[in-house]
């Protein structure tokens, strides 16, 4: 693709940032061209993120009628799996299954909450919160 033709179809996601593609100027040769985004990739990034919301969403529905702790929100909220939460925790993922567990998180030992507090870069008693009633979906770190 020529320097002139690199497409700037800005997106929700990406908003006024720019993301550096590679493009041929007038000359033949490549060079880095500034874009602002582009549809196809703009409305896949979209669903995407739709499908993550989705997700949050189910889980809090779930933590607030007692079938999943805490845990569980931080976990999805963070886009991770509880095979990744595993190995990052250092345990195996029957364990991580059930820490997800309203009864099993109840039971953790102030080093294991520690442990996950410190994969999510939170406060340990921070883990035990979810947020308000009202939230819809995922929760921008700060």
């Amino acid at each position: 693709m020529k320097v002139s033709e690199v497409p700037q179809d800005r997106g929700m996601i990406t908003g006024s940032v720019q993301e550096i593609c590679y493009a041929v100027n007038e000359n033949g040769r490549y060079v880095l061209a500034s874009s602002a985004g582009w549809e196809p990739k703009n409305t896949a990034n979209d669903q995407a993120w739709e499908l993550i919301r989705t997700e949050v969403a189910e889980t809090l529905e779930k933590i607030r009628a007692g079938r999943r702790s805490p845990l569980a929100f931080h976990m999805v909220n963070n886009q991770m799996s509880p095979g990744l939460l595993a190995k990052y925790a250092g345990c195996n993922r029957l364990r991580v299954w059930l820490h997800l567990r309203p009864w099993g998180f109840s039971r953790l030992t102030p080093r294991m909450l520690q442990r996950y507090a410190e994969i999510f870069d939170m406060d340990p008693a921070a883990l035990k919160t979810v947020p308000p009633a009202d939230s819809r979906g995922c929760v921008n770190r700060e």
